[in-house]
């Protein structure tokens, strides 16, 4: 469950996603009930008051006509959401005759500027200032000054209408922001997606490009034989030997090949070699003549024995790793830890304490290490990466060696 979730309660309803039960509105949350009923019982209590000073003037008839609109108003307060300028404007005319609703007037008033335009708002405040200024005449109270009967009136009709066109401001903004962190995920979600695909168009070039050195050979040998059908039985069983091996580590690499797609538009690198386990031992060196301090720390004793695919995999998250230490942490201390042996797997672990000063931030960070989980995934591994418990940073993969 998370943080909005556990807080739902908290958040206006028009600020939560409609349930999938097919209703035109989002229920009332809690704080809405609050709301509402409060608003419900401020303006009973303010038409109790209004009641109360009605009734020492007027006879008993018109105060229980009175308390039964002013009943009817507060009751009508409840349709607010559903209805906001239709319940302002009837309220404002029965404002003129009754002045028990003018509790339910201004909350009226609140809900339309909270919901409609300020043009809307606008001539619905009109109305309500001129049944204020005529009730001022035709139910005058003889205890106030009937100027300043108007006045309490436009004034209390001006301050709850900017409230109300403050609170919608408010919201509108939260909803911007709402959208603005939506389309921020979504765009991230996007990159990562994005950053996945370039990894496996990657891992598709390198296996393209082995797969056909390793089927070169096949036919170079398989030329041989059909050229020289008379030769010595030691060579033939030879180049029959190096074609089933051939073809057996072909058919391994292109297992691995398959559902990863090769980039449109891009033509390979023809024979280039592929860095393999045996070649950290000079991306260690080319990252020490670049100024990095770099400890390899290994117990693979024969690199060539490690399988290339797996090979591969290991020298780019030892690649990646050293990148990252020299755009995040430069001037420290980089070790690089290699472990394993057949039918156990290979781990590498790569860390490096935290930089001594600030470092500024690298625009794109983070899409390398998507990259490379991916890559150790289609190895049949697993990598994990995140802040170490002394402040820097660790890199930790696992990586299938089969027996």
């Amino acid at each position: 469950m998370t943080r909005t979730d556990r807080q739902r309660w908290l958040l206006p309803s028009h600020l939560v996603e409609p349930g999938g039960n097919g209703a035109a509105r989002p229920r009332r949350t809690v704080r809405d009930w609050i709301v509402d009923t409060s608003l419900f019982l401020l303006a009973a209590f303010v038409g109790l008051l209004a009641a109360d000073t009605s009734a020492q003037y007027t006879s008993e008839a018109v105060t229980l006509v009175d308390q039964l609109l002013g009943a009817a108003a507060c009751c009508a307060l409840w349709l607010r959401r559903r209805w906001p300028a239709g319940l302002a404007i009837a309220l404002s005319l029965l404002n003129i005759v009754a002045p028990v609703a003018a509790g339910a007037l201004l909350a009226s008033l609140f809900s339309v500027a909270v919901r409609k335009p300020f043009r809307e708002v606008a001539a619905i405040g009109a109305l309500a200032v001129a049944a204020s200024t005529a009730q001022a005449f035709i139910r005058p109270d003889p205890t106030t000054n009937t100027g300043l009967s108007i006045a309490l009136g436009f004034t209390l009709i001006l301050l709850v209408t900017a409230w109300g066109m403050l609170v919608r401001s408010r919201r509108q903004l939260v909803e911007a922001l709402r959208e603005r962190a939506r389309r921020a995920e979504a765009e991230a979600e996007l990159r990562a997606a994005q950053a996945q695909r370039l990894a496996r168009e990657a891992i598709a070039r390198e296996m393209h490009d082995v797969l056909a050195h390793r089927l070169t050979l096949l036919s170079v040998h398989a030329g041989a034989l059909e050229f020289r059908p008379d030769a010595p039985p030691e060579q033939v069983a030879r180049a029959a030997g190096v074609i089933r091996d051939s073809a057996h580590e072909a058919l391994q690499d292109l297992r691995e090949i398959i559902g990863v797609l090769r980039a449109p538009g891009e033509n390979g690198d023809g024979d280039r070699p592929q860095p393999t386990l045996a070649t950290l031992d000079a991306l260690i060196e080319e990252s020490r003549e670049a100024g990095a301090d770099v400890v390899l720390d290994t117990t693979v004793a024969e690199p060539a024995a490690v399988p290339a695919a797996t090979g591969r995999t290991v020298y780019r998250i030892a690649q990646e790793g050293l990148t990252n230490a020299r755009k995040h942490a430069p001037g420290t201390t980089v070790t690089v830890t290699v472990r394993g042996r057949p039918g156990e797997g290979l781990t590498v672990d790569i860390h490096n304490p935290a930089p001594a000063g600030p470092v500024p931030h690298v625009p794109g960070s983070g899409q390398g290490l998507i990259g490379l989980t991916e890559r150790a995934a289609l190895a049949g591994g697993r990598m994990e990466h995140g802040p170490a418990p002394d402040g820097g940073f660790a890199l930790h993969a696992w990586l299938p060696w089969p027996s």
